[in-house]
């Protein structure tokens, strides 16, 4: 390998010939490199280079009040944004010991699974693109946007949605909200099942995702994946399941496991994950009706921000807000960690607190980060045209493979 591996080194005395899959390869967004060692359009080897867009997320959280940070995990993942929103909310009400109202665990349920659709939305239409399929990209695409209307319903933002509070929601579900939720429950059906038909049986697709980056379970749990990536080895981990959360016992779905670890495997583990979000996003809809209305946060006055006009017009409230703003409150010295199932896996929060307004240490698990750590091994022997559908297969997201 050249000894200044940022050019393309085309010495014609040697038989390989070193490039650079990114930073500027469109299909890394701007973010990671891949020095590869390629023999004509085949990978020899390859080593991967991030740190382009870190932000040190974690310590500027440690300089911030707990309810501050929640829009700083929207910019890990900003596919799903609202899965790190409450991912964070959990954690800090697992360290102060907050029960949940079912109502708002079933709340955020629906949220989640929403957000898992439009994660997955985004990858396997960009896996087909990137197969030449134009078509079932445009096609299904736009229901991400229904997504966002429903999330811009709830909170007013749309892509880093800062949705939700520790302890609960700013405000309950407008009728309009779940309207729009039960108007995409009823017409998303039939465009995913049309997507499935253009690409699932397709022998393009089939030709260029089959058999094309398999990864065996020993590999997968070696390297700490999970999720998706995971899954589609076979291995039925799913941390909704595996440890329950925000009342995902009370819920009934299947996990969908692929066989051999593919990028076709991938594909439609992902399609199937559609499938059961509905599944449960159906029967959260259904729960809620046996539920009292108006419940959308927690009775914790001592942490949860009163709303502004209580604030103006009631002096116990005044108090609670000047005291949780100013950090006046004291909280448990204690560590811990609380993951949730991300869109691309185990998102974990592992928060070391010394009882401050602000988290004494905290480490984010970002799947992203520990999923593309096999990208270059996983590359060799690869033609190159397939480790760009590799790459959209794994789904690193930049804003969560760097924080």
């Amino acid at each position: 390998m050249s000894n200044h591996p940022i050019y393309i080194d085309n010495d014609p005395q040697k038989a390989t010939t070193t490039l650079n899959l990114g930073p500027t390869h469109p299909a890394t967004h701007g973010v990671f490199q891949n020095i590869l060692e390629m023999d004509g359009e085949r990978i020899v080897s390859g080593v991967s280079t991030i740190g382009y867009i870190h932000r040190a997320f974690e310590k500027i959280a440690e300089h911030r009040p707990f309810y501050q940070i929640t829009p700083l995990t929207d910019r890990m993942n900003y596919c799903s944004s609202p899965i790190n929103n409450m991912g964070w909310h959990m954690t800090v009400e697992k360290l102060l010991g907050i029960k949940m109202p079912k109502r708002v665990d079933y709340l955020r349920i629906i949220v989640m699974e929403l957000s898992r659709i439009s994660d997955h939305i985004i990858c396997n239409t960009i896996i087909g693109q990137d197969t030449g399929a134009t078509t079932p990209f445009l096609y299904l695409f736009q229901y991400r946007e229904h997504i966002y209307e429903i999330y811009e319903e709830i909170c007013g933002a749309r892509l880093t949605t800062n949705i939700g509070r520790i302890g609960g929601f700013e405000r309950d579900f407008n009728d309009i909200a779940f309207a729009k939720i039960r108007k995409f429950l009823k017409e998303f059906p039939v465009a995913l099942a049309e997507f499935e038909k253009l690409l699932t049986r397709n022998r393009i697709f089939i030709d260029r995702t089959a058999n094309v980056a398999c990864v065996t379970p020993e590999d997968a749990l070696s390297y700490s994946w999970s999720g998706v990536l995971l899954r589609a080895t076979g291995v039925d981990y799913d941390v909704r399941v595996n440890e329950p959360y925000s009342s995902y016992e009370d819920f009934d779905f299947e996990i969908p496991v692929g066989t051999k670890g593919d990028i076709y495997d991938r594909f439609n583990v992902r399609n199937g994950e559609m499938w059961q979000s509905m599944r449960i996003i159906e029967q959260a809809l259904s729960k809620l009706e046996n539920e009292p209305k108006g419940v959308f946060h927690a009775d914790v006055p001592e942490f949860y921000l009163p709303p502004k006009e209580q604030v103006y017009n009631n002096m116990e409230a005044l108090i609670y807000h000047f005291k949780i703003v100013m950090g006046e409150i004291d909280t448990p010295k204690t560590e811990v960690y609380h993951c949730v199932e991300g869109g691309n896996g185990e998102l974990g929060f592992y928060l070391i607190n010394d009882g401050g307004r602000t988290p004494y240490r905290l480490h984010f698990r970002r799947p992203s980060f520990i999923n593309y750590q096999m990208y270059a091994p996983m590359s060799r022997g690869m033609l190159l045209s397939d480790a760009i559908i590799n790459m959209s297969s794994l789904n690193i997201i930049a804003g969560e493979l760097d924080a």
